[in-house]
C-alpha cells in the first residue's frame, strides 16, 4: 500500500517558530515540493504565516496539501494554560482557512521528565488530581478542535512529555471519548519510548488516524537514555536516523496498515540539529526514496 507522504518543518530543525537558524518558511515549501512531497505540516504555530490569503497562495503556487498541525504545547502545566489555548486556536484558524482537516496534540517536553526521557521504571509519573486535570485539558482542547472548527484531533506520545509510554498514552486514550481523540503514531517515538509501534498499531488500527515516520538509531538511544541526555542533544546526537537504517520495521509496519486499510496520509519527520553535520534536504530525499522503494509512498 503506498500512501501520500507529508514534510515536517522539523526535518528542516524547525522546532521553535522563533529560532534564529531556522531557513526561511518558502524555501522549506519549496525544496518539500522540489523532493516530491505531497504535502506538510505547519510547523510551530507562528513558523507558517497565519494570514491565510499568504499560506494559502504559497501552497497553491507549489500544489502542496496543508496535511494538518502541531500543537506542542504543556498541556501537562496548568499554569500554562492560556498558553497552551493560545497554541490551539492560532493552529485551528491556520488549518481551517488552508483546508486541512487534522490537528496534533503534543504534551511539550517537561524539565521533570526530561532527565528520564526513555526510562519506563524510573520516570515520575501524574496521579490523583494532577492526572485528572491534564487529561481534563486534553479533553477541552480536543472539544474545541472538534465542536468548533471541525477538526479531526489525534494523541502524539512524545519522548520526555507526560505523554510518552505506552500505558500513559493508552489510559489517555480510554479516559478521552474516541469522538474527540485519536491517535497519530510516531514510529521514532515508539521505540524511544520502549514499545514496538507495529504491534500498537495492529491493537489499535481503528483508532489511528495519522501516521509520523522517523527512524531510530538502537546504539544512539541506548546510549543517550543511559546518559539522561535531553531530548534535543539526542537529536543532534543522531538518535533519529534516515528510515531503514535503524530499529522500525518499516516491512511490518506496511504489512499493518495493508491488513488495515489504512487511507490517511504520512508524515516524515527527521528531528534534527539546524547547525548539524547533514544536509535536511538530503535526508528528506533518502527518506522519500527509501519509502518508495518498498512502495509505501505514492
Amino acid at each position: 500500500m503506498a500512501l501520500p507522504i507529508g514534510a515536517a518543518p522539523c526535518s528542516w530543525g524547525v522546532e521553535f517558530s522563533d529560532s534564529p537558524a531556522n531557513p526561511p518558511w518558502e524555501q522549506v515549501l519549496d525544496e518539500t515540493r522540489a523532493l516530491g512531497y505531497r504535502g506538510i505540516e505547519l510547523g510551530p504555530v507562528g513558523y507558517m504565516p497565519e494570514d491565510p490569503s499568504v499560506l494559502g497562495a504559497a501552497l497553491e503556487a507549489r500544489k502542496l496539501d496543508l496535511i494538518g498541525g502541531v500543537v506542542f504545547r504543556p498541556f501537562h502545566d496548568l499554569d500554562a494554560w492560556d498558553n497552551v489555548l493560545d497554541g490551539v486556536v492560532r493552529t485551528c484558524k491556520s488549518l481551517t482557512a488552508n483546508g486541512a482537516e487534522r490537528v496534533v496534540f503534543i504534551d511539550s517536553i517537561s524539565p521533570v521528565r526530561a532527565p528520564y526521557a526513555g526510562r519506563k521504571e524510573e520516570a515520575p509519573r501524574m496521579t490523583g488530581g494532577d492526572l485528572d486535570g491534564f487529561l481534563d485539558r486534553l479533553r477541552t482542547a480536543a472539544k474545541i478542535c472538534t465542536d468548533e472548527y471541525g477538526l479531526v484531533v489525534s494523541l502524539h506520545a512524545h519522548a520526555a512529555g507526560f505523554i510518552e509510554f505506552e500505558d500513559e498514552l493508552e489510559r489517555a486514550l480510554d479516559s478521552i471519548d474516541e469522538r474527540l481523540m485519536k491517535i497519530c503514531l510516531d514510529t521514532g517515538h515508539s521505540l524511544y519510548a520502549g514499545f514496538d509501534p507495529v504491534a500498537f498499531y495492529r491493537r489499535h488500527a481503528e483508532r489511528v488516524e495519522y501516521l509520523h515516520f522517523k527512524d531510530i538509531d538502537p546504539v544512539v538511544r541506548e546510549r543517550v537514555v543511559a546518559d539522561q541526555v535531553g531530548f534535543y542533544d539526542a537529536c543532534a546526537q543522531g538518535v533519529f536516523c534516515n528510515l531503514g537504517r535503524g530499529a522500525v520495521d518499516f516491512p511490518a509496519l506496511k504489512q499493518a496498515v495493508e491488513e488495515a486499510n489504512f487511507d490517511g496520509w504520512a508524515t516524515i519527520e527527521q528531528d534534527c540539529d539546524p547547525a548539524g553535520d547533514t544536509s535536511p534536504v538530503d535526508d528528506a530525499r533518502i527518506n522519500l526514496d527509501y519509502l518508495r522503494a518498498i512502495d509505501f509512498a505514492e
